[in-house]
């Protein structure tokens, strides 16, 4: 048997399911059949989104995405910049 795949929202509303309705993570195991350990995964990811931290795994939330694809390309820049900088820098050495 292969290792299922869920949609983002699938994984947000099952979250919820724990987080905002109260329910526990055995019941919602049994009610939609996924495991208990990816259900706790998902739940602690939707807390780290809520509180605006980047949590383990994939986002839930396609706002949440989104500012990891930001902060992801701010950081290329950020080394592009850096690396630019320091051949800037090479080069103007090798021309005095």
């Amino acid at each position: 048997m292969g290792r299922r795949k869920f949609e983002p929202e699938y994984k947000l509303r099952v979250a919820r399911m724990v987080v905002d309705e109260g329910q526990g993570v055995p019941q919602v195991s049994r009610d939609t059949g996924v495991g208990e350990t990816a259900i706790r995964r998902w739940v602690e990811q939707l807390k780290a989104d809520r509180s605006g931290g980047a949590g383990d795994g994939l986002p839930l939330t396609a706002e949440q995405r989104r500012i990891r694809e930001l902060e992801e390309e701010n950081r290329r820049l950020r080394e592009d910049k850096a690396l630019l900088k320091k051949a800037s820098a090479f080069f103007a050495r090798e021309l005095k």
